[in-house]
Formats: C-alpha cells, sequence, structure tokens
C-alpha cells in the first residue's frame, strides 16, 4: 500500500473525508479539535459513555456517520495522559489512526492536535511516520481480492496541523527513514526465487541514484580476496554469491566512517545439516540483516546524512548440493583463520567473519555494527521483543540502548567471555562454528568477535524481531523493517 499513499499537511480546516482527532482523557479536546466537533459534542460524548471509552492511550471509539457532521466517519482517538508522552508514542498514535481508516476510503483528514493544543512539526512528521508504517501491506504476488477487502486505489491523508510548511519540511527527514523501513520490509517479504543474491545486489545497486557508491564483488574477485568462509556457505547452490559495498560520504572529508554489516543469507535450508520442513519458507527472511543495511543506506542518503558511512552484505544461498559444504570441513577466512565445519546451519557467522574482516581491514572504521537473524537461541532468550547485543564496547552499547528506547526497537546487552569463547575452540582448527547446545547465541557471537580486532563493534541477533515480526500499531507485515529506526537514530544523535 505505501504506493498508493498519499500524506499531505493542511491547515485544520477543511475537513476532508474521514475525520480523525484525538483526546486526552476524559475526553479533553484541543481548541481547534473542539470547535470542529461543536455540533456534535453531545453525541460523542453519549457514544463515549456507552463504549466505556475514556481517552485511554491507544483506544478509539468509532462513530459512522454522525449526525450534524458532514463527515462519512469519525474516529476519535484516546492520548492518555500527555505528560507521559514519548517521541515513539506519536508514531505510534499515527499508526492507530491510519489503522482506523477503512479499507475501501479513500481520504481522511487526521487532526495532529492534542488537548494541549497543536502538535509541534516534528511531532506531526512523527505521526505520519506513523501513517505511512501502518499503510504498509505487500500484496504484489496476489492476483485477486476476496469478496469485502476491497481497497481504493490511491489513499489520501491529509494531516492538519497549525504550520503545514513546517511540518512538511521536517517530514522530510522522516519520510527518508520511512521510505527505508518500507524498503526493507519489501526485501525481506520477497520470496527466494525473486530474490537471490544477484538480483539482491542489483536492487542495492540502485541505492546509486541518491549518491551512494556501490562496489559489488563477485565470486573470483571474492576468492582473490580469500573469503573461504563466505564463498563456503554459498558453493551449494546454483545462484553465485555477492559482497555488496555501499558508502555515502556526507561527512567531512577524511573522517573514518562508521560501518554496518547485514547477514544476508537470501534462503537458508540449513545445507547439509537441513532444517525440518516445518517453517523453513520462513527462511527466505535470512537475509533480514541485510535488508536492514540496505534500508539504512537509504534514509541517510536520502536525508543528506552528514556522515561518512558504509554498509556492506554478503549475499549467498545455503543449499544442500554435491558441491555443497560439509560437516567436518575446515574453512580458511580472509583473515587467515580457520574454521571447523559442525553445523552447516550456523552459516551466518561464517558469512559474516568475512565480511567483518574485510570491512575493517579496508575502511578502518570508528565503529561497526553487524545485524544478523543468527541464531534461535536468541529467541528462546528473549522472545521478540528486544534483539540481542553482544558488543566490545560500553559507549556503544549505551548509545544503542538510549537510540533503541526511543524509537522502540529495543536491544538487550548479552555477555561475551573468555569462558563462552573455550566452548568454540577445535582440534582440528582455529575454531569451530558452533559451541554445543548451551548459550548458542552468546558462542556465535564469541566467534564473530574474532574477526573484529579491536574496533569498537556490536553484534545485534536480531532473529526475533526482523521476520515474523510482532504486529504493532505502525506493523501489521510478516517483516517490521526492524533497525532501520534503530540505527538511524543512532547516527542522528550520536554521530552527525
Amino acid at each position: 500500500m505505501p504506493d498508493v499513499l498519499t500524506l499531505g499537511f493542511k491547515p485544520f480546516t477543511p475537513v476532508r473525508g474521514v475525520l480523525i482527532v484525538f483526546c486526552a482523557d476524559n475526553l479533553k479536546f484541543g481548541p481547534a479539535t473542539r470547535k470542529a466537533l461543536a455540533s456534535v459534542e453531545d453525541l460523542v460524548r453519549r457514544a463515549a459513555a456507552a463504549d466505556r471509552f475514556n481517552g485511554k492511550n491507544g483506544s478509539a471509539l468509532d462513530i459512522v456517520a454522525p449526525h450534524g457532521l458532514d463527515v462519512p466517519r469519525l474516529v476519535v482517538i484516546g492520548t492518555g495522559k500527555e505528560s507521559d508522552l514519548k517521541q515513539r508514542d506519536f508514531v505510534k498514535l499515527g499508526g492507530v489512526g491510519m489503522g482506523k481508516l477503512p479499507q475501501a476510503a479513500a481520504e481522511a483528514t487526521l487532526f495532529a492536535e492534542f488537548a494541549s493544543g497543536p502538535l509541534k512539526p516534528d511531532q506531526v512528521a512523527d505521526l505520519a511516520l506513523g501513517v505511512r508504517l501502518r499503510a504498509y501491506s505487500f500484496d504484489r504476488y496476489k492476483t485477486k481480492r476476496k469478496e469485502g477487502d476491497e481497497r481504493a486505489d490511491q489513499v489520501r491523508v491529509n494531516l492538519a496541523c497549525a504550520s503545514p510548511a513546517a511540518a512538511e519540511k521536517a517530514y522530510g527527514h522522516t519520510a527518508a527513514v520511512a521510505d527505508g523501513v518500507v524498503l526493507a520490509r519489501d526485501l525481506i517479504n520477497e520470496p527466494a526465487n525473486i530474490l537471490y543474491p544477484v538480483e539482491f545486489a542489483r536492487r542495492a545497486s540502485s541505492l546509486a541514484k541518491l549518491g551512494v557508491g556501490v562496489d559489488v564483488l563477485d565470486v573470483p574477485a571474492m576468492r582473490k580476496l580469500g573469503m573461504g568462509a563466505l564463498l563456503g556457505v554459498g558453493q551449494g547452490s546454483v545462484h553465485d554469491s555477492r559482497l555488496v559495498v555501499m558508502r555515502w560520504n556526507g561527512g567531512k572529508r577524511g573522517d573514518a566512517p562508521i560501518a554496518f554489516i547485514g547477514k544476508g543469507v537470501c534462503f537458508d535450508t540449513g545445507g547439509i545439516s537441513i532444517k525440518p520442513a516445518q517453517g523453513m519458507e520462513d527462511m527466505k527472511g535470512d537475509m533480514a540483516g541485510a535488508a536492514c543495511v540496505v534500508g539504512l543506506m537509504h534514509a541517510l542518503a536520502a536525508r543528506k546524512a552528514k556522515v561518512n558511512a558504509v554498509g556492506a552484505i554478503g549475499l549467498v544461498e545455503n543449499m544442500p548440493d554435491g558441491k555443497a559444504y560439509r560437516p567436518g570441513d575446515i574453512l580458511k577466512t580472509m583473515s587467515g583463520q580457520t574454521i571447523e565445519i559442525i553445523n552447516t546451519d550456523a552459516e551466518g557467522r561464517l558469512v559474516l567473519a568475512d565480511v567483518l574482516h574485510y570491512v575493517n581491514e579496508r575502511f578502518k572504521p570508528k565503529f561497526m555494527i553487524n545485524l544478523a537473524t543468527l541464531t534461535g537461541a536468541i529467541i528462546v532468550a528473549l522472545g521478540q521483543e528486544y534483539a540481542g547485543m553482544f558488543s566490545n564496547n560500553d559507549k556503544l552499547v549505551e548509545r544503542l540502548s538510549k537510540a533503541g528506547e526511543a524509537t522502540g526497537e529495543r536491544v538487550w546487552r548479552m555477555p561475551l567471555g573468555p569462558e563462552y569463547d573455550k566452548l568454540i575452540d577445535s582440534k582440528f582448527a582455529d575454531m569451530k562454528n558452533t559451541g554445543g547446545r548451551w548459550g548458542g547465541s552468546i558462542t556465535a557471537a564469541q566467534l564473530l568477535q574474532r574477526f573484529v580486532d579491536k574496533t569498537a563493534w556490536a553484534h545485534l541477533d536480531i532473529a526475533g524481531t526482523a521476520l515474523g515480526s510482532p504486529q504493532t500499531d505502525i506493523n501489521k507485515s510478516w517483516s517490521s523493517g526492524w533497525g532501520v529506526r534503530l540505527l538511524d537514530r543512532l547516527v542522528d544523535d550520536y554521530y552527525e
């Protein structure tokens, strides 16, 4: 739906289409809202009493064809105690408003005003972000719609506000982030027969039109660099592997960049250590880390972020084949370290090992953050509300945590330590790619840490948050595009 949604910023009058307004506890409205609802004030209060609606945050009162008001529908959304609201609440409330818009509705007016008065331009932009993210759906492969599921070809949502020009300007920044989230969602939702490594690389290359420098390394180029771990994972697929490096130079010339690395396993069967059939279709999303990095680089470039940033994604398919790598094989990484393969389904860490070393050696970044749907163990530990965070740098941890709280894309620090490191020591190589059943997400992180040297680094295990994402007021998609808003906020707050 994002391609049919149009957002506009208008004065508080006139009202067009469905009317969406906000109220605080006990039906307290702002001045412009009270004026707009003057003819139906008694109706609204009677409807609220009948529905036991009192303005609780996120609750809604829906009145169809309100007599005395020339709109097809009136939706009143509660904000609760307004002094308690944080930035992420404005985004959520925009999503709630969009969610109350009937599927067949072609136009709506959303009053960007709370009981305390008109919202500031950046708050209006946050509401608009929530509208945009809630409007998203991935249905490009549906050829028929069920009866009653029809949608308008074009949907326009007008945000009525005190300063339309200022709000529209503020949304310029926010829209870039929204576009990055939508791009990440699209990539993750695509089926693997459409989005294989070469096609993924082609789509990432489209960022060049925003001024992003893009290099695509093919198999011979990676073989020349000695990326035996990444290439080992992909050697059983008919689709060749790729490494895509994206560079945005918006900061000072010569300043060391910040770097983001994504796991891009476009489909993961588990390889020779094959997964069970049930649920394997979800493994089209095992490239969610790479999708996040592409979405983030889009956001940074589109809003012309004043920072030098590198995004790198290792793109492979992990397939069982006569040429596939096997348990017992030993792979030599670009760093020269060797890894004994215990389980071919522990493949993401092999891809990241080579990409982390490559980025560290080539770009000498201030820090590296990698994202990966790496382990089921992190879902057992944290469920789907937090991503697991492993790091060698306390300052980076603190900043990621604050950015997570601000955006609602939350992270939780997990331990690292030499005791866990011993679990991946190998009799035959420098390390093995699994450390047994216990602490599986930790031993995976311990392996990655061996490829970052002394560079500040954080590993985000997003297996629980990035695919099969929780359904929320701003996400009704299988994937939420998790991580784009988190990392954009990190850059915006600390590195520009």
